[in-house]
């Protein structure tokens, strides 16, 4: 593929709920655009960015996978994402990379969970984006109705540049907005299209949604509203406006189509050039100079020294890959490169671009461009590298705490050495999966987003690693906090010891707001706890956090401010600040009348008419709070909150309520505070 400027690169991602049609869409993309020469089908297991065994099994993605293409003289780099809650992991380091994304929705069902979570993820990082409404042939589609949610449900300001000719069976093709004009495809593999007059019997109604569109763009755009009321605008001046809005994340451009039929494709691919950004498009990326912790900046350019965030790792047939993504500078073969989260150097033996799970040898990887280290022996995922003499550091990733856990241990001898490398292996790829041994008992609990996230974590060990292992029962994760002010000050001391260790503090603990974490503050004056002591008094008060007081669990949702203290010139150490931090701790979260907290999920269930009663009883059992029931098409969709420890085995429960016709998602929504029966039963189980 030929090297383009930054100009003429993209770099999105495709994102949407489980089953809305991203894969298959990205499949018709790589299709149009001459990268396959066949398409393959999600059902059949033969689509190339679903190239894991799990996932060709499961009909659903797993993994994010990477790949580049052309498009009218333009370099694509794609990432498809999985819709699955449980692998948002992987939606948000592409998006921590990526400049662009399309968002997926499926005609009739519109708005759905995981379409506001990945929506939440791109708002995170201000990426632009486009919306796709697919699945325009289904019978109840409606992309009006969709785009009125993108406004209600998602906060956008929707913009349709397409309205389509006919839904349902009768879909046919869609009408351009912008140029005016119809577009039909004339064969099954919709290679070619005709672009011709809109016919008579939409006239009316494409006169009003242009209108409608013009309107939209010039509230948000000045540039044109001047041209828009003298009349003194084109074709032209209508995309450049809505170009400038999209990047700057004033208006979402929405488009229709039916990619499983091959329709509407190639107006997305050509939305995707016209629209959405370059890298040189977006601001500079932001840094920390580690040798003087003052913020920096890289622009998107090959003349800037080199700045890449590694935004993925992963294990193949040639060995682990790095992925990464180049902001400023080269990448080059041969090339030593500082790893400035680690302050190690990292050498560059091989590059490759990525296709899924195909490799492409390269010599270089641009400013603007994605491509993956084969190889590489420092970094993670999160990490910087950049050139040595100009060294930057990226804010981390952001990474989710898992919800639930399972004790594994080897089923033989023979797989107890093979267990630990192959958990490290797979905690390397996925922060979100985390494995750590219970003090207690010495068993060994691997932790992730869910039943799903566990149970292919568990098959790869199997399959990839070749490590049988006896997996425990799920574990909610639970939480402790505290529910009131206190204060508490401890003093240690080893009198007759050389040295004493002497340290006092004292500190006070308060609850905050739920979901804002853990939040350590040093209040005390340097005279009382000099600063080489903060960092003991800090590690002394973490460890007790992560221990629990009162129930045994992790704790969350306080804030501990150290405000006083003493030292002793010359018996005071790191042990006995640390010690005392730990006590004092200890003590103030003892008064401050600790609780358990639980994860609650928000679970939407699409279920048959005659079969909402009972649903609702079943969820009301469950200790669910309904929050709203839509009826559509013929269906209803119950949301609610409901806690993740009521909910093993559900969807086992629901089919056979149903008789297998309704469907759920669910995804972690917050920690809230577990009922008084329910916490004396944890207790009574042993459990606290």
């Amino acid at each position: 593929m030929a090297r383009s400027s930054i100009a003429h690169v993209r770099n999105i991602g495709i994102a949407a709920h489980i089953d809305a049609g991203k894969t298959t869409t990205t499949e018709r993309i790589l299709f149009y655009s001459g990268v396959i020469s066949r398409m393959g089908e999600v059902t059949e297991g033969t689509t190339v960015t679903d190239w894991m065994e799990q996932e060709q099994e499961r009909g659903i993605s797993i993994t994010a996978a990477a790949t580049t293409f052309a498009w009218r003289e333009h370099v694509v780099n794609l990432i498809d994402t999985p819709g699955h809650v449980d692998f948002t992991i992987e939606v948000e380091r592409s998006l921590r990379v990526l400049d662009g994304m399309i968002a997926v929705f499926d005609a009739v069902n519109g708005v759905e969970p995981q379409s506001e979570t990945v929506w939440k993820q791109a708002d995170r990082y201000g990426v632009p984006r486009l919306a796709f409404v697919n699945k325009c042939d289904r019978v109840g589609a409606d992309p009006a109705a969709v785009a009125r949610e993108l406004k209600t449900r998602l906060g956008a300001h929707p913009v349709a540049l397409q309205l389509p000719l006919g839904l349902g069976d009768d879909f046919a093709g869609v009408i351009d907005l912008v140029h005016m004009r119809a577009r039909t495809w004339d064969d099954e593999l919709g290679v070619t299209f005709v672009d011709a007059a809109i016919p008579d019997e939409h006239v009316d109604a494409a006169k009003l949604a242009h209108a409608a569109m013009l309107e939209a763009i010039a509230e948000i755009d000045d540039t044109f509203m001047s041209r828009w009321i003298d009349g003194d605008f084109g074709e032209r001046e209508i995309v450049d406006a809505i170009r400038r809005a999209t990047i700057a994340g004033r208006c979402v451009p929405v488009l229709c189509g039916a990619a499983f039929r091959n329709k509407g494709v190639h107006d997305l691919l050509d939305a995707v050039v016209d629209y959405l950004p370059s890298p040189a498009d977006v601001p500079a990326v932001r840094g920390l100079d580690p040798k003087t912790n003052t913020a920096t900046t890289r622009k998107a350019s090959k003349d800037e020294p080199l700045a890449a965030l590694a935004f993925k790792v992963a294990t193949d047939d040639v060995g682990q890959l790095t992925y990464v993504r180049v902001y400023s500078g080269s990448l080059r073969t041969g090339d030593s490169v500082l790893n400035a989260t680690k302050d190690k150097i990292e050498s560059v033996g091989r590059l490759v671009r990525m296709h899924a799970n195909h490799h492409e040898d390269i010599k270089e990887i641009a400013a603007g461009m994605i491509g993956a280290i084969v190889g590489g022996r420092t970094a993670t995922t999160g990490d910087t590298l950049c050139d040595a003499r100009a060294p930057i550091v990226f804010d981390k990733l952001y990474v989710p705490d898992p919800v639930i856990s399972v004790a594994i241990e080897p089923a033989s001898d023979a797989d107890l050495a093979r267990l630990q490398d192959a958990l490290d292996k797979l905690a390397a790829e996925d922060p979100s999966f985390r494995v750590k041994v219970d003090p207690e008992t010495g068993a060994t609990l691997i932790a992730g987003m869910g039943e799903l996230h566990l149970e292919i974590l568990v098959d790869r060990l199997r399959r990839e690693f070749h490590v049988d292992a006896r997996v425990g029962r799920p574990q909610v994760a639970y939480r402790e906090t505290i529910t009131q002010r206190a204060d508490a000050e401890r003093t240690f001391e080893r009198p007759g010891a050389a040295p004493a260790h002497f340290a006092q503090v004292k500190l006070v603990v308060e609850p905050t707001v739920r979901g804002k974490g853990y939040v350590f503050a040093n209040d005390a004056a340097p005279s009382e706890i000099p600063a080489r002591y903060v960092p003991a008094v800090k590690a002394g008060v973490s460890e007790a956090v992560e221990r629990g007081v009162a129930y045994g669990f992790p704790m969350t949702d306080l804030e501990v401010r150290v405000v006083a203290g003493a030292n002793h010139p010359v018996d005071s150490t790191d042990y006995g600040f640390k010690a005392a931090g730990s006590q004092a701790f200890r003590a103030a979260a003892t008064a401050a009348t600790p609780t358990v907290l639980e994860p609650v999920m928000a679970l939407e269930v699409l279920t048959p008419d005659d079969s909402v009663g009972d649903v609702l009883g079943d969820l009301s059992a469950r200790r669910g709070k309904i929050t709203g029931i839509q009826a559509r098409h013929g269906v209803q969709t119950v949301a609610c909150f409901v806690p993740l420890s009521t909910m093993f085995g559900y969807a086992t429960d629901l089919r056979s309520r149903t008789r297998g016709r309704a469907t759920y998602s669910m995804e972690f929504k917050h920690y809230a505070e577990v009922p008084h029966g329910v916490r004396d039963e944890l207790v009574a189980r042993g459990r606290a």
